[in-house]
């Protein structure tokens, strides 16, 4: 059976919340019990229509995502992207427009992350098939990013596709995530060519 503790510790699960935050929301919850209901509910509702596109990775409740199925992004060029909070953070600068597709995760042999938990394969099938000019490789300036970023390098050195990445406003250790947009818009404008 169920008690206030199993609230608690499920609550600070969550990334951010330690056990106090878990407790202060579980007692505003109980409080608060229709806003607790309509929060259960969205989160149901949501968790049940979204998925994954099957193009490029992101979140989204059709298949294939609206960037996908936009006629306006340039075909031309291709961001690759930890995950999808790092695609909103580019999208929010407005300036770049081309396609992009989302590992999931970084390298991180201490954790068990190998490139076969990563969207690698089908980023490797998306650049055979496609008439890709540029690959921007855009993984954050982390040890793990910068581990998945060489070895993106490596395999993709064959492909006689130039290979960029950003450049400067993302200090080491960063997070696109967290970076603003004048900062992140310098970084996509002054990419290195590698």
């Amino acid at each position: 059976m169920l008690d206030l503790n199993d609230l608690i510790t499920v609550l600070s699960m969550l990334p951010g919340i330690g056990k106090k935050s878990a407790s202060r929301v579980t007692y505003y919850l109980l409080k608060n019990k229709e806003k607790a209901v309509k929060i259960a509910e969205v989160i149901q509702d949501t968790i049940s229509k979204i998925k994954s596109c099957s193009i490029c990775g992101n979140f989204t409740i059709s298949d294939p995502c609206e960037l996908c199925s936009s006629k306006n992004r340039d075909d031309s060029i291709i961001c690759i992207i930890e995950d999808p909070r790092d695609l909103q953070a580019i999208e929010e600068t407005g300036y770049y427009k081309g396609r992009y597709h989302i590992l999931m995760g970084v390298l991180n042999p201490l954790e068990g992350i190998g490139p076969e938990k990563l969207r690698i394969n089908e980023l490797i099938k998306r650049i055979e098939e496609s008439n890709f000019n540029e690959i921007l490789i855009a993984t954050n300036p982390t040890t793990e990013g910068e581990a998945t970023f060489l070895y993106l390098l490596n395999l993709l050195k064959d492909y006689n596709i130039k290979v960029s990445r950003l450049a400067t406003g993302i200090p080491m250790g960063g997070s696109l995530e967290y970076s603003d947009k004048l900062t992140l818009s310098k970084a996509i404008q002054t990419k290195i060519y590698l």
